[in-house]
């Protein structure tokens, strides 16, 4: 080890621990700090460990926390990076934070920003790339979705050798040929009949054949662009799946219970789309040796984590803090919520950060409509952006004398123990979930940190 990484190494690990142990939080900083002195460090921190990288839209954070308790039942202690800070400094700063096992396997399981993968594979040498889905995403940061796959492409192109786990429901993600071993996941329902022949919404993107431009066609469509597709002009069509989900048992917001294979998984948390998730941590554990019954057993002990469908209880209220960022994953949200059997407030919280992305427009694609209106009996209306959420809502027939604006977080805060109904989803997007998830801990309400 060199001088210089020496050095960018200690200055990063004493950073790390004065964040942690004196102002309780930071997740990139450490990391930043060790690169201005050694901007390959990377490369030095991670070149004991098997990798697995974490990439796509939608269920980066998810998926990464369901890989690591399933390979932690079979391999230990596992390195990852659970805050979801996932850009290079991010990254390095949870290699920094980790103490490795002195005996056995070094494992990293890495959430990946879609326009990092390119820099973050250049100094470490993945084993496994794993592909959630893509769709239409702060636009202004990364264009259509072709241009996104095109980012992922560019750091697959770099390790030849590592396995591809895709979903083989998104049509872009057998599009490209390439050297690597690819392994696709899917769903394979009942009603999934090769004499189907259904068509998306048309205002799904992501439906054009990848090529041939000619519309794609389902044989089952399980959400926005997902599903057993083919084209019937070129005859393009879903690969063949590996690992697939058989039944979807029962839903609610807080529980799945589905089949993969001929056994049934349960995990505590709603929505078809972690359902996806699930799926996609199954693959990759059966790749890496563990059982059906290894996997059930971690699924089952999942913890919800942070601002993901994240539990809070306060002034006896259940709180659901939900991260929405696209008009897919808003959609799939709203689909959830109309799972709920009992009554409940809705919280909105709209910025428009360069995190975030700057145009709120997205939030005029989702399906407010669709959303059982009767179940909700007050809405508050938040964020930066709130004059544009509270006018979308409007629109979708929202009832005014039920919405009341919350300024700031300490309005939200103060608002939620008032709320008539015992069961609360707030919807946030990403720097609103931050910041109000700092207020909440500087009044003890959750512990501060991730």
């Amino acid at each position: 080890m060199s001088i210089k990484t020496g050095t960018a190494k200690l200055a990063g690990k004493s950073s790390y621990w004065f964040l942690h142990n004196i102002l309780k939080g930071g997740t990139s900083f450490p990391g930043k700090l060790a690169m201005q002195i050694d901007p390959d460090i990377l490369h030095t921190l991670a070149k004991d460990y098997e990798v697995i990288i974490v990439t796509g839209t939608n269920g980066k954070t998810m998926t990464t926390a369901l890989i690591t308790e399933a390979l932690r039942k079979k391999y230990g202690d596992i390195l990852t990076n659970p805050s979801g800070s996932n850009m290079q400094q991010g990254i390095v700063t949870a290699f920094l934070a980790h103490h490795p096992q002195r005996n056995g396997k070094k494992i990293a399981v890495l959430e990946v920003d879609e326009a990092n993968v390119k820099y973050i594979t250049k100094l470490l040498h993945p084993s496994a790339f794993v592909l959630t889905n893509i769709f239409r995403d702060q636009m202004d940061r990364y264009g259509e979705i072709y241009t996104t796959y095109d980012k992922i492409v560019e750091g697959i192109k770099l390790a030849p050798d590592a396995t591809i786990i895709a979903n083989g429901d998104a049509s872009i993600f057998s599009s490209v040929d390439l050297p690597n071993k690819k392994v696709f996941y899917g769903f394979k329902l009942p009603d999934d009949k090769p004499e189907n022949d259904l068509t998306a919404p048309v205002n799904t993107d992501g439906v054009l054949c990848p090529k041939c431009n000619h519309i794609l066609h389902f044989h089952e469509r399980i959400y926005a662009n997902l599903g057993d597709f083919f084209c019937p002009n070129c005859g393009y069509h879903r690969p063949d799946l590996t690992y697939t989900v058989n039944q979807i048992i029962s839903q609610t917001p807080n529980s799945l219970e589905f089949k993969m294979g001929d056994k049934d998984y349960s995990i505590g948390i709603g929505g078809t789309y972690n359902i996806y998730n699930a799926l996609a941590a199954y693959s990759v554990a059966r790749e890496f040796g563990l059982t059906d019954e290894e996997v059930a057993q971690s699924f089952a002990e999942n913890k919800r984590i942070f601002g993901r469908q994240e539990l809070i209880n306060y002034q006896n209220k259940e709180i659901d803090l939900i991260l929405v960022k696209n008009p897919v994953g808003l959609d799939e949200v709203l689909h959830m919520l109309n799972t709920e059997k009992d009554d409940y407030s809705l919280v909105t919280l709209l910025n428009a950060n360069h995190a975030d992305g700057i145009d709120t427009s997205w939030i005029w694609d989702a399906d407010f409509e669709g959303l059982n209106k009767d179940k909700i009996k007050k809405v508050l209306v938040g964020g930066q952006r709130w004059h544009d959420m509270g006018f979308r809502l409007e629109v979708a027939g929202f009832d005014p004398a039920l919405m009341t604006t919350v300024p700031n977080d300490d309005e939200v805060i103060k608002m939620l123990g008032s709320l008539p109904t015992k069961k609360v989803y707030i919807l946030s997007t990403y720097t609103a979930m931050l910041s109000l998830r700092k207020a909440m801990a500087e009044k003890k309400i959750i512990k501060a940190g991730m």
